[in-house]
Formats: C-alpha cells, sequence, structure tokens
C-alpha cells in the first residue's frame, strides 16, 4: 500500500478531543480521537459555536422549525438566531480545510451532528424526525465525497474500520492528485483497490473497472473526479462477512499452485471459521500473508485490502 509521508489530516468537533468549549463549559473527550488515533493522524480540532462567537459558557442552541431546513435559536432567548452564522462558518472552513481526509463530528449536536438531531416545533415540542446541524450541513454540501461520521458510532467496530478505511483511500487518492493525473496513474489505482472493492461493493466494482476500461481519449483529469467520487460512495458500504469471504476466496486462488494440499484444505477451514463467525477477520488474512510471503505474487503484493490501514491500529481485530 503506498501511503504518503505526513499523516493524514482528519478535521474533528474541538470537545472530542478534550477541549472544554461545550455551552456548560465542559468537553466530550473521545478516547479513540484523543489518544489512540493521534499517532496515525494529525487532528485539527474545530467549534463552530466558539468561532462565530457565542461564549464558554453559552446558552444552549437547538433546532427548531421544519427538519429538512431548521433554524438554530436559543433555548431561552428565542430571539437568538445564529442559523446563518453557523452554515456561513461551515461553508468557509469548507474552503479552509482542503487539505483534510476526514471528519468526526459531534453526534446529535444542533451545530456539528451529521443526522437525528433533535428538532423542535415553535411552542417547544420535540418534533418526530430528526435534522442535521447547521454547520456540518454547509460543511458537508461542499465536500460530498469526504469520509465523515460521527464520535458514537465509531464505537461500533465495523464502522469504525469503513470509516479509517475510506480516510487512507481519500488520503492515497489526494496523494496521487498531487503527482498529477495519467491514464497510467488511474489504470494503476484502480488495480490496488480491485480486492478492497469487492469486499465493499462487488457491482460497483465491475462498473468502475467499465468506466476506466472504456476511458479511449478521455482525459484522465476529466474522468478522475467521477472515478472518485463513485470509489468513495462505493466504499462507503460496509464490507460483509459474506463479501469478504468471497474476496478471501479469489486471493487463496493465486496460492494454487504453490502451495500443498494440506495448506489448501487449512486455508479453506480458516476461511470457512470466519465465514459462520467463529473468528475475526484477522485470522485467514494473516494466515493468507503468511503463505504470500512464502510465495510472492507481485499482483496481490499491491492490494491495498490486504493492509488498507496501520496493522497497529488492529482494526480487523474485532470484525
Amino acid at each position: 500500500m503506498l501511503v504518503p509521508a505526513a499523516k493524514p489530516k482528519i478535521a474533528v468537533s474541538a470537545c472530542l478531543m478534550g477541549a472544554e468549549v461545550r455551552y456548560n463549559g465542559g468537553h466530550k473527550a473521545s478516547r479513540l480521537c484523543s489518544r489512540i488515533l493521534t499517532d496515525y493522524f494529525d487532528f485539527v480540532p474545530v467549534c463552530p459555536e466558539v468561532a462565530i462567537g457565542l461564549g464558554i459558557p453559552r446558552e444552549p442552541i437547538r433546532l427548531v422549525g421544519d427538519p429538512n431546513q431548521p433554524e438554530a435559536v436559543g433555548t431561552v432567548d428565542r430571539q437568538l438566531n445564529v442559523t446563518r452564522l453557523l452554515a456561513e462558518y461551515g461553508q468557509q472552513m469548507a474552503a479552509e480545510l482542503g487539505d483534510i481526509c476526514g471528519y468526526i463530528f459531534m453526534q446529535r449536536s444542533p451545530s456539528c451532528g451529521m443526522e437525528r438531531v433533535k428538532v423542535y416545533h415553535a411552542n417547544g415540542a420535540p418534533q418526530d424526525s430528526g435534522g442535521q446541524g447547521i454547520y456540518a450541513r454547509a460543511f458537508c454540501a461542499l465536500h460530498p465525497d469526504l469520509p465523515v461520521e460521527e464520535d458514537g458510532r465509531l464505537n461500533d467496530p465495523v464502522l469504525r474500520e469503513n470509516f479509517l478505511t475510506r480516510v487512507f483511500a481519500y488520503s492515497a487518492w489526494q496523494h496521487l492528485l498531487k503527482e498529477g493525473l495519467s491514464r497510467r496513474g488511474l489504470t494503476d489505482f484502480h488495480s490496488r483497490y480491485k480486492y478492497l472493492l469487492m469486499a465493499h461493493n462487488p457491482v460497483q466494482y465491475k462498473i468502475l473497472g467499465n468506466l476506466l476500461g472504456n476511458m479511449g481519449h478521455t482525459d484522465p483529469r476529466e474522468l478522475g473526479p467521477r472515478y472518485f467520487s463513485e470509489l468513495m460512495a462505493a466504499l462507503k458500504k460496509c464490507a460483509t462477512r459474506r463479501t469478504h469471504t468471497n474476496v478471501l476466496q479469489h486471493l487463496s486462488g493465486y496460492l494454487k499452485q504453490a502451495i500443498s494440499a494440506e495448506d489448501k484444505q487449512e486455508v479453506q477451514h480458516v476461511i470457512g471459521q470466519y465465514r459462520h463467525g467463529i473468528v475475526p477477520l484477522v485470522v485467514p488474512l494473516t494466515l493468507l500473508k503468511h503463505h504470500f510471503r512464502q510465495h510472492p505474487d507481485p499482483y496481490i503484493a499491491q492490494q491495498v485490502y490486504l493492509q488498507p490501514h496501520p496493522e497497529n491500529l488492529s482494526l480487523r481485530n474485532t470484525i
């Protein structure tokens, strides 16, 4: 896997890094963000509510009105309306943070929540449907391909692995863009992501392969953004035990001429154990990597699927 030398940048709600910027002067420090991931990423903390001039501590704000286009107003002083300020700051930061590879938002926040944020009627009664934080909505509208996630959802090992896989893919693409998009570069990039794509979205893998196969004389700088948007959408779909098993079987096929019948039987047994939920994904992968070290294959060696993120993060030990 080709990874840029610099650590990828991830924007994050400042309260998740332990900054005491919440309305009550407290924080919501996330161990994952503030301790575990700091060795692998450069975090850029952002608190839009403080940035637009709301103090610490401050009157809380809430979303009121149409869930699809709510207003952010004070819970006590209804005349306090910061909707425009939050949206404009979201647009400003979307322009300033052009080099980030992901964003982790504070869940349920009227400024930063990605989904299911409480929205209230004008009379103060909560509505049935939730909305999206004003700042998060404005920011994400300008970065539709950026991997984004809420802190609470990252407690789910499958969602955590999926998000960080996308962050590293985004970083690799940014690295490719800096080198300059070429037909060869685009084709090689797709070739490296073949089995990762197959694990996340087998249908989209074929579509993207056809897209590049029919590239013809199309300028890769024109095709590249469309390819990348579809790639990121495909990777957003979480891989399953079934799709992982399919990829593991494909990889094992490259060893059929190289390893003994006994070793082949062991590989199939361990893949079967994974398929039935007896062992995590790291077990069959470790066995396959062992055999590929003994019997190297240049095509398999370049596959991002084998190591889409740093091994020490142990993201595949629990899925």
